[in-house]
């Protein structure tokens, strides 16, 4: 049975840029909506939901307390994150339905060592680290196990149609996409004519330009004097401090 997650939350009168206030005080704004009811401004303490959220992601039912009320269960929909400080600034909750199938996004959890990586140096290439699911809401899981020793050979892959879904689960990815596969390893012949560049090569340049909606998220000066927009890049803080 999932582990139960509790997280209190209260309501907020603030709105638009009166909300950079909350964040100094270490809350989070956030909102609530679904299940025919009418969209509720919340706010939430922002250590508190950084260690529900690293249990629970988006995948997880968490009973939502507002204003020491009767928990209603929830689901984190979406949120965003300061490019800079790669701190939350907005969350989204979702009340469910308990009688409705739902639609989510559930991490994939690779186990096990594939053999071919281990005996014959194979490089081991994800291109899928989530699943697309639908079910009721008291079948979602958190994650779900991919086990990679059966990857025996180079070239050997895993795709959606192999996944066993858990009970009262349905995958709704393609079934012939790829989730990882492996690959030869590469020569040094390969290596070095990936460090060749050819001349005149000029840097790529990433776009600056921010997205826009973020409630009461304004431009800010970052580091350097740079002017930094906010954004919906929804990576998570501590996977972002992982790829650093």
């Amino acid at each position: 049975m999932p582990e139960q997650i509790n997280l209190k939350v209260k309501t907020r009168s603030e709105v638009g840029k009166k909300v950079n206030n909350l964040r100094k005080q270490g809350q989070i704004p956030a909102i609530l909506y679904g299940n025919k009811m009418d969209p509720a401004n919340l706010s939430v303490d922002y250590s508190t939901f950084e260690k529900v959220f690293k249990k629970a992601g988006e995948s997880t039912l968490i009973d939502l307390e507002i204003d020491d009320q009767k928990p209603i269960k929830v689901l984190v929909q979406d949120y965003q994150i300061n490019p800079v400080s790669d701190k939350f600034i907005h969350i989204d909750f979702q009340q469910i339905n308990m009688t409705e199938k739902l639609h989510a996004t559930v991490e994939l959890k690779f186990i096990g060592e594939p053999p071919a990586v281990k005996e014959f140096g194979g490089v081991l290439i994800t291109s899928i680290d989530n699943l697309e699911v639908e079910c009721l809401p008291q079948d979602l899981v958190h994650q779900i196990e991919i086990d990679l020793s059966s990857l025996e050979k180079i070239d050997d892959s895993i795709h959606v149609a192999d996944i066993k879904a858990p009970e009262g689960i349905t995958i709704l990815n393609t079934p012939d996409n790829v989730i990882v596969l492996i690959q030869a390893p590469r020569t040094d012949k390969d290596m070095a004519a990936l460090e060749e560049k050819p001349d005149g090569e000029l840097p790529s340049v990433v776009g600056t330009e921010g997205t826009e909606g973020i409630e009461g998220e304004t431009a800010e000066k970052g580091e350097g004097g740079t002017e930094v927009k906010a954004e919906t890049d929804k990576t998570k803080p501590e996977d972002k401090a992982e790829k650093k």
